[in-house]
């Protein structure tokens, strides 16, 4: 089935629905009050800001335990913590709870040679890794819609043909859940339905499979790199999904250095959404002091290649650039090696710490305050020197930021 004739049979098929189905819940272990009191502590004892932002953190915190029940969901749970650490008004201050991906994603940020973190974090893994069951999107919730906002290359999703700014009705002829709507379905066609544009519905079938939060996104920028043309000009193209380790910085130099970005022109460097990481000692790569090395075989052919990227790049930046992407955007403005592109980023620029609670839960806490030569970032961001607004909703997997940027990296080349 390709799609649905009209809005109307889209109705009548959730007939027999219920408007709220009780999906199983992820086993959430230990008493909601104890967690919630461990949540609390943590904050009022690792925060930053001891004065707490000036809230009466006792007064704030009571308000919110006397929401707390036992048999809340995980979601539930997490919604009304996460409202009350908002209130704190700082970044890398959130509750992840198993439910969510982001739980794994992050627990895959961190786990990498942290063996204290490995430890603590057994208990709640699957054969000792942060695996779940998806397709590969990151989406944003509006109001009671929650459309796609981000497609990972070489992921299920892309693969069947899941666009950027697709407003997600079902999956199976159920409520979307970004856990549990995959939960058993590694493998398993599944039909997810889709709203394009404004009331234009599509039935797409799409395949999960298992992600592990260690490794999806660095496969995620390996299948983003591609040599894209414009008219002559070749024009390199990587997407640093996550840059939270040398990991992905090797993914970038070898792909510019030794791989298929080797014969590339000018790059654009698309460091959009996902998670941040980054330091500032990436920038090293894209300085223009380097030393060139001629390898020469013994039928005379010679290849010539530096250990930096000498040739014109731009940055590719929108409000969900966040955390060490933000300070890499900052040295790339300072350094004046090219034009920023897209919209002012994320200004959630603090130091985190990743606690495990009893339940499993993840409570990351902003525990330091961070400056950039002497700038705040946190709340305010890096502007980009050419503006290119973008709102993903109903966008049918346009992409005028990358756009503009390809534009730029062209012109660039004269």
């Amino acid at each position: 089935m390709n799609g649905f004739s009209s809005l109307g049979n889209w109705r009548k098929c959730l007939l027999g629905v219920a408007a709220i189905i009780a999906l199983p819940s992820f086993a959430f272990a230990g008493d909601r009050l104890a967690v919630f009191d461990e949540i609390a502590n943590k904050a009022q004892t690792q925060f930053f800001d001891p004065a707490m932002n000036g809230l009466d953190w006792e007064r704030h915190v009571s308000r919110y335990r006397s929401r707390i029940l036992s048999d809340m969901t995980p979601s539930a749970f997490s919604k009304d913590v996460n409202e009350m650490l908002a209130a704190l008004g700082a970044s890398h201050t959130q509750l992840y709870v198993q439910d969510s991906p982001q739980w794994y994603q992050l627990a895959g940020v961190f786990l990498p040679g942290n063996k204290d973190l490995e430890g603590e974090l057994a208990p709640f893994l699957t054969d000792g890794a942060p695996i779940y069951t998806g397709i590969g999107i990151n989406v944003e919730t509006r109001g009671t819609d929650t459309f796609v906002v981000g497609v990972l290359d070489g992921h299920p999703a892309q693969s069947a043909g899941v666009l950027t700014g697709d407003r997600i009705i079902s999956v199976e002829d159920r409520p979307y859940h970004p856990i549990r709507s995959f939960e058993g379905r590694a493998g398993k066609a599944s039909e997810l339905v889709i709203e394009r544009r404004s009331g234009e519905l599509k039935s797409i079938t799409v395949t999960p499979e298992i992600l592990d939060g260690r490794t999806m996104y660095e496969d995620a920028m390996r299948a983003s790199i591609q040599l894209v043309k414009r008219d002559a000009a070749r024009i390199g193209y990587i997407r640093a999904w996550s840059y939270a380790g040398q990991k992905y910085q090797d993914i970038l130099t070898g792909a510019l250095l030794y791989g298929d970005l080797s014969t590339a022109e000018a790059l654009v460097l698309d460091l959009r959404g996902g998670w941040g990481g980054a330091n500032s000692s990436f920038l090293n790569f894209f300085t223009d002091q380097t030393v060139e090395t001629t390898r020469i075989d013994r039928n005379g052919q010679r290849r010539s290649f530096s250990g930096s990227w000498t040739k014109p790049v731009v940055l590719l930046v929108d409000r969900q650039s966040r955390s060490g992407k933000e300070v890499f955007a900052y040295g790339f403005r300072k350094l004046d090696r090219g034009p920023v592109v897209g919209e002012t980023t994320g200004g959630a620029v603090l130091a985190g710490r990743i606690n495990v609670l009893s339940d499993g839960s993840i409570l990351y806490m902003a525990v330091a305050d961070i400056r950039i030569d002497g700038i705040r970032l946190e709340g305010q961001g890096v502007e980009p020197d050419v503006e290119v607004p973008f709102d993903p909703v109903f966008a049918a997997g346009s992409d005028p930021q990358l756009e503009r940027a390809l534009a730029i990296a062209k012109e660039l080349l004269g």
